[in-house]
């Protein structure tokens, strides 16, 4: 499994799998310990995706030892605030049934994450969390995050798929030893992304899937890359990319897809921001 090391010394997978809408919790269990088993060691979840318990008994039943796997959850917007955030953390943690988390991330850049951080670096220094960051932060948002408290970010976690490839944000966080890590790299099917043109004519050169492409494309670029399946095989499949290596040539034409915006929505947009805002977990 290859690596890369965030800003704080600690190694993060380069590939991972999430369970982003994997709501049948016997399912979420099932697919988690099918990860682990084809060799994923980094498991993406979110206090919001309300699938935190079924991860935490995947990991029980999996019989890999803790230090082996790289565990992600996250903070959501209702939750923000010093108190908040610590109750909040305590709770994840109840649900995953871990005495540390690897990653522990602002979810949305909405609510007061500053306070939020100040909890997250306690925790950090308490040593409940190997590495902070945050998902969903423009640029700015993240400069104005990391001036004005005493740990930067270790991660960022953004939409990057061949349509929104966030070239120049990626450039930036780098700069601030940040790292970017890529939800929705298959941009959840939209465009008809995997019957793409440009997209199979390259995994026709390489005998491999438009997955696989996708995935080497963002490792290639040194981004972590999530991706979301139930099915093993599948699971197989896109953890098999390290037996090929994308040309410069076709790295450069993936970047002809970039239509340089989301997929799905702004974080900028009012109503969007409104939307994320109300949505109230009952957990």
């Amino acid at each position: 499994m290859k690596e890369v090391i965030l800003n704080n010394g600690i190694k993060i997978p380069l590939l991972g799998y999430g369970v982003y809408k994997i709501e049948d919790l016997d399912l979420c269990e099932k697919c988690v310990i099918d990860a682990i088993d084809v060799g994923y060691r980094l498991i993406d979840t979110a206090s919001s995706y309300l699938n935190e318990e079924a991860v935490g008994n995947a990991i029980k039943k999996c019989h890999k030892p803790r230090e082996e796997l790289f565990i992600t959850t996250k903070l959501w917007v209702q939750d923000t605030g010093y108190e908040n955030t610590k109750k909040a953390f305590n709770k994840s943690m109840e649900r995953l049934q871990l005495d540390y988390i690897d990653l522990y991330l602002i979810h949305q850049p909405f609510g007061d994450v500053y306070s939020s951080w100040r909890a997250m670096e306690d925790l950090y220094n308490q040593k409940r969390i190997r590495a902070i960051g945050v998902s969903n932060f423009y640029p700015d948002r993240l400069v104005d995050l990391s001036i004005h408290n005493h740990i930067k970010p270790a991660i960022n976690q953004i939409e990057v798929n061949p349509f929104c490839q966030q070239i120049e944000s990626d450039r930036f966080f780098k700069s601030y030893n940040v790292q970017s890590e890529a939800w929705s790299p298959f941009a959840q099917g939209e465009k008809d992304i995997f019957n793409n043109k440009i997209l199979t004519e390259i995994s026709k050169k390489y005998n491999k899937t438009v997955g696989q492409v996708i995935l080497r494309w963002l490792t290639q670029r040194r981004i972590v890359a999530l991706s979301k399946t139930t099915l093993k095989d599948k699971m197989e499949e896109n953890f098999n990319i390290y037996d090929f290596e994308l040309s410069e040539n076709d790295m450069e034409i993936i970047k002809t897809l970039d239509e340089e915006k989301s997929v799905f929505f702004s974080h900028r947009d009012p109503e969007m921001v409104a939307e994320i805002s109300a949505y109230r977990l009952d957990i």
